[in-house]
């Protein structure tokens, strides 16, 4: 194998590799893009749930009136 043809073969697999590497860095963005917008969700949903629970306990427990 020529000096020139394996030059080219490593020319080509290397703008494989730059491909691959951009198209995986923009996976990734995305990725930690949705992590972040669920961990906004978790937060939220866990304070809904700590508020709910505070109410819960508030609420005396006995029997409706028309009982």
């Amino acid at each position: 194998m020529q000096v020139d043809e394996r030059l080219e073969r490593i020319e080509i697999k290397l703008a494989y590799l730059e491909d691959f590497l951009e198209r995986l860095q923009s996976a990734v963005l995305e990725q930690n893009k949705q992590a972040e917008k669920l961990s906004q969700e978790h937060r939220v949903l866990k304070e809904k749930i700590l508020f709910l629970t505070k109410e819960l306990e508030e609420i005396p427990n006995r029997k409706p009136p028309h009982y």
